[in-house]
């Protein structure tokens, strides 16, 4: 396996991802993670440095040691690990974090290798170069009002996101729609890629005032954000440096997109002249490059 992953690396060229992982990536982690440590205890773990993006939670191996994994699931874009003591592991990839599973022993760590899980079959060992994840511990009936999660608002593929939801949130709301979206208090989980992606499904320029997104295009942006969604995770998320589930596959869902990172290619849904038009369109807001067919979104 892990000769597998350095074949993966060297063929992308950079081990570093130009974007977060996003919602349909993390849920495709806590997937892959699922069947190693869901119900799995923690027999050792091992810390290699003091911190990540944030220090490390004090005495955080001898914590997890010995403790029984009850529930491995997903908030917005960190995984949790429920643990049999009250406690949450929180953990988040940040840019370049990645988890893999070993089922026959660790080999030695690289410099990048950075904390071990080992189970009662099977070990899990995160990865991140660019050191920009983190891990938590947090007490479970606690993690609501936790400053990580205490200002998210619903996640897209739960049931309290639908159009009422989204009206409500988008009210009075000046920026463009595009922004909005990714403002985690509006919608947790949400990136730059299934942003653009649902957008363009929606038929709503990434320009649109916000506020004036309410009633039939709410609806419309709604379902194209979960198809978008489920379809992402179904492909095994997008890999466009480094992404790649647990047991070291690549997500394709790349290969399909509509919009994202095509500028001055023909919409695949229209019929507009290329050498006219320019075809697919970039522009930059708030530092960030947004994709959109003018023709087909207003």
């Amino acid at each position: 396996m892990l000769g597998h992953e350095r074949t993966i690396a060297e063929a992308a060229g950079n081990r570093y991802f130009v974007a977060m992982p996003e919602l349909p990536e993390v849920e495709t982690v806590c997937r892959g993670l699922a069947p190693a440590m869901e119900g799995a205890s923690i027999r050792r773990a091992v810390v290699r440095r003091r911190d990540l993006r944030i220090p490390f939670p004090d005495h955080m191996a001898a914590r997890l040691e010995n403790r029984r994994i009850v529930h491995l699931g997903r908030r917005a874009k960190y995984i949790l690990a429920a643990l049999d003591d009250g406690w949450t592991l929180v953990i988040h990839l940040g840019m370049s974090g990645r988890m893999t599973v070993f089922g026959d022993g660790l080999p030695p760590p690289g410099p990048h290798d950075h904390v071990d899980f080992e189970l009662d079959a099977g070990a899990v060992r995160f990865c991140d170069p660019r050191r920009f994840g983190l891990m938590a511990l947090v007490e479970t009936e606690k993690l609501d009002d936790h400053k990580l999660f205490s200002h998210l608002g619903p996640d897209p593929l739960g049931n309290r996101f639908d159009a009422a939801m989204l009206d409500a949130a988008l009210a009075g709301k000046r920026g463009p729609i595009k922004m909005a979206l990714l403002d985690q208090r509006v919608v947790a989980g949400l990136g730059n890629i299934y942003v653009c992606e649902s957008l363009y499904r929606s038929g709503i320029s990434p320009k649109r005032r916000a506020g004036t997104v309410p009633g039939k295009r709410a609806g419309r942006l709604v379902a194209a954000i979960r198809e978008t969604l489920l379809e992402a995770i179904a492909a095994g998320g997008s890999s466009l440096r480094d992404h790649a589930a647990p047991d070291g596959r690549l997500g394709y869902f790349q290969h399909g997109f509509k919009v994202y990172d095509r500028a001055g290619q023909p919409c695949p849904d229209c019929d507009c002249d290329v050498a006219r038009t320019g075809g697919i369109r970039r522009l930059v807001q708030s530092g960030r490059s947004t994709f959109y067919c003018s023709r087909r979104q207003r």
